[in-house]
């Protein structure tokens, strides 16, 4: 992956932390931008758009659950929260509200740089396009090529997905009518093998659970599989 011409936004208020991360980030060839709090974020993000924002929890000010909420009120650029091990609530909560992914302090810079790949990878930045991937089913189009995703009646128009509902839809999308575990919708959109205690498919399935149901009422496209995992049950058509 070139990492020359992505620019990573560090939002944490421990300038220790901060600087060593940047260098870090810098030396593999990120452009880096850091921000003590919520404020300096907001000041940044005028001016610029970040590939991807780094967000520490716990900030002076505004904290950062509060910030990512905000932020997904507003764009879709991916999101990688920093929390303390034994915050696990505040991790969820993070999730709920359209963080990405999490790492937990202390961390080692090889494994944040793996989670900032792995999500750059997920949103396909500065990666070709070989051909067009486009799926309808129910009232939906979702172009994963343009990561796009719209209701083609009804209301009409876009739907806003982070980009971890959408790689999670993705995912289905190119293995409809087959239970899926958690361990391997993981593993095929997070590049990494999941932890015996890791819900975020979980809460991603909820959230995209709710989305799908508002805009197209009674399609229940997602079923449970007690001790299996989870069924895509809408019939998926690929589109020119």
């Amino acid at each position: 992956m070139n990492t020359s011409s992505i620019h990573v936004l560090i939002v944490e208020d421990d300038p220790e932390i901060s600087r060593l991360v940047a260098d870090f980030l810098r030396r593999e060839d990120f452009e880096v931008s850091v921000a003590a709090d919520g404020k300096a974020m907001d000041i940044i993000l005028q001016r610029e758009r970040p590939d991807l924002i780094v967000l520490d929890l716990m900030l002076p000010g505004e904290d950062g659950l509060s910030i990512c909420r905000r932020l997904r009120g507003a764009n879709t650029i991916p999101i990688l929260m920093l929390t303390a091990k034994s915050e696990e609530i505040d991790r969820v909560v993070g999730l709920e509200l359209g963080a990405d992914d999490y790492l937990a302090k202390p961390f080692g810079p090889r494994e944040l740089l793996a989670r900032i790949r792995a999500i750059l990878r997920r949103v396909q930045i500065s990666q070709p396009v070989a051909s067009s991937r486009r799926y309808s089913f129910d009232c939906f189009i979702l172009d994963i090529d343009a990561r796009s995703f719209e209701q083609v009646d009804g209301d009409g128009g876009s739907i806003a997905l982070t980009s971890a509902e959408f790689d999670l839809l993705a995912c289905f999308i190119q293995r409809p009518r087959r239970v899926l575990s958690c361990d391997q919708i993981l593993d095929w959109t997070r590049g990494r093998s999941a932890d015996p205690f890791d819900r975020t498919v979980d809460m991603l399935i909820s959230r995209l659970r709710r989305k799908l149901e508002a805009a197209s009422p009674g399609s229940n496209l997602f079923s449970t599989i007690r001790n299996g995992g989870y069924l895509f049950t809408a019939q998926v058509k690929q589109i020119q």
